[in-house]
């Protein structure tokens, strides 16, 4: 039944009709229409509103990294639309689906310099599936259909339509449509599937390298089963940590320059690495040429673009991660490599008797640990970018896809308190973990404010050095220990940042104070913010330096 609506009212019914229940955002001028109209829709559509245009666009990628849907930001024009620029970037490396609104001028004073005016659609085209201004009322409905088919089509990632003021005014005839089902990329080279399947039966150590794709795709149940059926250890890259519980057999750890020393010689003493939804990107693949070179590589990705770009491949396969995984089951037999599994095992504990260092200050891990023992498998943890971002990595045990939200491929500092927003609104019977750094927690700290506004019951743990500890060590290791800019003297008491907010502050100064305050912090279910003080001479190891490999590996400092 057709309906004739404003262009604000069809933004509306687009988001009830695609399933969208929840978007983020920041109000202004240029967006009055489409905020009314989200006024009057508020019983379909909850709207949560940030401090910063910068933490709804991570807040909108946190809900989809956590629920598998599709994230949603409006803003409004200028400032509001390029303040989203760095959480289009962040989702579009990690191919996250988001759909970005933003409001713009009157189409009569577009290319004016008229007040909070961009081009922002010209300026995200790198970092999008797709950008688009809207210039006729009639093209509103089916431009976000498009977006959000687009993002979540083939590789999935961000996508912006541009909304000058005017068209949210105009009226258009609107009739409702069933939204289109993603469609999921068949096979493009079926004829390769016999082949990897002979590299598998042939392969005495065979290894598989598991990136965020397999979460992407939903194909964690395949992912399984295959690598049980080929019985191969599993690497993860930051984005595929999740994919494979950390307690299953075969689950190493994650992969290349924070990765474990058994997850470099693995590569290096492998004769087969399957890579399944990963892009060899500098932090895992570091010398490129030499990446697995006495290895047959297999690629197994869904963006040809990525296809022989960072690694050079001997075979592989284009589709979706799913239909390719259930491909290469049918007909596969039963591998064991019970050799190989051994020898990986004598890797992972090679390093045990290395004595650590002393420190009056509580280890990085050992917080870990504990939040390892208090979370159930299925609560959410978030992270900023920097040591502690690796030392989770290392530590946590990711058990169920989703349940890790890191900027892998943007390293965007100041990501982890909009995606902790995200996940938490999303999930409201789980406990979200937010673990950052002094320095990623003073970029993004204004988004207390929303946390407390909407009573999200986030713990917040700030590894506090007091120093930007991941560049710092890159200058020690690399730099005789000149420590420019990397030793900030910020005076911010953490505790009293938190209560000024009228959030709850604590603090853990000492090993025997980690489990204690964490029960406490969870028995509040509340927003609590825990300065976590350890040591600035912390180090995250072991080290491959950039560009090289295994072999030129650092274990102490």
């Amino acid at each position: 039944m057709n309906m004739k609506l404003t262009g604000a009212d069809i933004i509306c019914e687009c988001l009830v009709e695609q399933g969208v229940d929840t978007v983020f955002g920041y109000p202004g001028g240029a967006a009055l229409n489409t905020y009314d109209a989200l006024y009057k829709y508020s019983d379909r559509i909850t709207h949560i509103l940030t401090a910063h245009e910068q933490g709804a666009s991570h807040a909108a990628d946190g809900y989809a990294r956590s629920t598998g849907k599709t994230g949603v930001v409006i803003t409004t024009s200028g400032p509001g639309a390029t303040n989203i620029v760095t959480g289009l970037a962040t989702a579009n490396i990690d191919s996250i689906p988001l759909v970005a609104i933003t409001a713009n001028v009157t189409r009569d004073q577009l290319g004016r310099d008229s007040f909070q005016e961009v081009d922002i659609v010209n300026i995200v085209k790198p970092i999008t599936k797709g950008s688009f201004l809207i210039t006729k009322v009639e093209d509103l409905a089916p431009t976000l259909r498009k977006a959000f088919k687009l993002a979540n089509d083939g590789r999935k990632g961000p996508v912006l339509v541009d909304v000058p003021k005017d068209i949210t005014a105009a009226l258009c005839e609107f009739e409702p449509l069933v939204p289109e089902t993603p469609s999921r990329d068949e096979i493009a080279n079926p004829d390769c599937i016999a082949r990897v399947q002979e590299m598998i039966r042939k392969s005495r150590r065979p290894m598989i390298y598991a990136g965020g794709g397999i979460i992407s795709a939903d194909a964690c149940e395949e992912f399984r089963q295959f690598a049980e059926l080929i019985d191969a250890p599993v690497c993860c890259s930051l984005m595929g940590l999740g994919c494979l519980p950390a307690a299953h057999r075969l689950c190493v750890g994650n992969i290349g320059m924070h990765g474990g020393y058994e997850t470099g010689m693995m590569t290096a003493g492998c004769d087969l690495i399957i890579a399944v939804g990963a892009r060899f990107s500098d932090r895992v693949a570091g010398d490129r040429e030499r990446f697995g070179e006495q290895a047959k590589i297999v690629q197994l990705e869904i963006d040809k673009n990525e296809i022989n770009k960072n690694v050079k491949v001997d075979e592989y396969i284009l589709g979706d991660a799913k239909n390719i995984l259930q491909a290469l089951l049918n007909g596969l037999e039963q591998q064991e490599h019970n050799v190989w599994m051994a020898k990986i095992e004598e890797w992972r504990h090679s390093l045990d008797n290395i004595t650590k260092p002393f420190s009056d200050y509580p280890f990085p891990e050992e917080i870990i640990g504990a939040v390892n023992e208090l979370k159930a498998d299925d609560d959410i943890i978030a992270t900023d970018v920097g040591q502690h971002q690796m030392w989770v990595a290392q530590y946590a045990k990711i058990e169920k896809d989703k349940t890790l939200l890191t900027s892998g491929g943007m390293g965007t500092m100041g990501f982890g308190m909009g995606a902790a927003i995200g996940a938490q609104v999303s999930h409201p019977d789980k406990r979200v973990f937010l673990f950052t750094g002094d320095g990623s927690f003073h970029m993004n700290l204004n988004e207390l404010v929303t946390m407390k506004s909407y009573d999200l019951p986030v713990v917040v743990l700030v590894m506090n050095n007091t120093v930007l500890g991941m560049v710092r060590q890159w200058q020690k290791l690399f730099y005789g220990s000149r420590f420019s800019q990397t030793d900030p003297h910020r005076a911010t008491d953490f505790v009293k940042l938190a209560n000024a907010f009228g959030v709850e502050g604590m603090r853990i100064t000492k090993s025997e104070e980690i489990m204690p305050t964490l029960k406490k912090a969870l028995e509040m279910n509340t927003t609590v913010v825990i300065d976590c003080q350890i040591s600035p001479d912390a180090n995250v190891l072991p080290m491959i330096p950039p560009g090289k490999t295994v072999n030129e590996i650092v274990t102490s400092m």
